[in-house]
């Protein structure tokens, strides 16, 4: 099953999916620590997982050892859609149509297509005129190449959306969502926020201006508080104060508990609010996010739901996460590292 079946409403399974997103490991040896993690996350049997650009080295390396973790991962998990991230920044146009045909002729139908950010210094290498420029581009150079190599077959094409944005960068939003879904992108994953209302303000201004591409939210467990503020220099999505005085506090384990109970609160947020599952940003660290798995599975938050969009307005709302079942949750933890 490719990614867009998952989210079409004759298609999609009766409970919200879950799907994790990974980091390509410097090492591809499977005895490397960072490849345990990941087949520790793998093997909590999400409904997929996409593979990221790494941070490290330049653009083309990045790209690079992405291109071998999917490969990788399509090879020893056969069964498990692997969605591969594509940018248009650093990559000439030529070589990201040599990525789209390898990766559709080893069997990858899932993709992410992203503009991307720029370079450090805000010059990308790579001329305008020997690049793609826009998302929306990237999303029809895949459709052109699939229809070309696997024209019988599914493919699945997801992009980004930001929820955090507000009056015209959110009507600007919009707009392009409009387009590449006109374009032939099948479903978007949020960026990062932190209050359930910017997912749902999002998905109903997408609905008023006429178009029906389900949204994913992207969640960040919220527990390092380092990594939320690196987020907000690189996004511009500003971690709230709440966050902040949370994850400071001293004693480790109250910090623990209060983020794993704040990361429930917004999943439980935008489950109510008819999302169709979450992307969990793992950042290759099986802890936290098999933790959050074991929780939500284990208090109902993944169980059946209506498959009519309607019938979502019926979903019983969960409210705060009780604490008490959280405890439950932290029975094996100790301090985060």
């Amino acid at each position: 099953m490719t990614t867009a079946l998952l989210y079409r409403p004759d298609t999609a399974p009766d409970y919200p999916t879950v799907s994790f997103e990974l980091y390509p490991p410097r090492s591809l040896e499977p005895a490397s620590s960072v490849w345990v993690g990941v087949n520790r996350l793998i093997g909590a049997a999400p409904d997929y997982v996409s593979v990221t650009y790494g941070a490290a080295g330049n653009r083309a390396d990045s790209r690079d050892r992405s291109v071998q973790v999917l490969l990788k991962v399509l090879k020893e998990h056969p069964h498990l859609p692997a969605v591969a991230h594509l940018t248009c920044l650093g990559s000439t146009r030529g070589e990201l149509q040599m990525i789209v045909r390898l990766l559709l002729h080893a069997g990858i139908r899932d993709f992410l297509a992203l503009r991307g950010d720029m370079p450090p210094g805000g010059i990308d290498h790579i001329a305008p005129e020997h690049r793609l420029n826009r998302g929306v581009e990237l999303v029809q150079l895949i459709r052109e190449i699939a229809a070309e190599v696997c024209p019988e077959e599914v493919v699945s094409i997801a992009v980004a959306a930001y929820p955090a944005t507000r009056g015209q960068a959110r009507s600007n939003d919009i707009a392009a969502l409009v387009e590449k879904a006109q374009a032939g992108a099948d479903y978007a994953i949020t960026q990062v926020f932190y209050d359930p209302e910017d997912y749902a303000s999002m998905v109903r201004e997408l609905r008023l201006a006429g178009c029906r591409m389900p949204l994913v939210p992207g969640i960040l467990p919220l527990n390092d508080l380092r990594r939320l503020q690196a987020l907000e220099k690189l996004a511009g999505v500003k971690v709230p104060e709440h966050l902040r005085t949370m994850l400071s506090q001293k004693d480790p384990r109250t910090r623990v508990a209060d983020s794993l109970k704040a990361t429930l609160d917004l999943i439980s947020g935008v489950l109510d609010a008819g999302a169709p599952g979450v992307h969990i940003y793992s950042f290759n660290r099986p802890r936290p996010t098999l933790d959050l798995l074991e929780y939500l599975r284990a208090a109902g938050y993944l169980a059946r739901k209506p498959r009519a969009e309607n019938a979502q307005r019926q979903r019983p709302q969960r409210g705060p996460v009780d604490a008490e079942l959280v405890g439950l949750a932290l029975r094996h933890l100790t301090p985060a590292s």
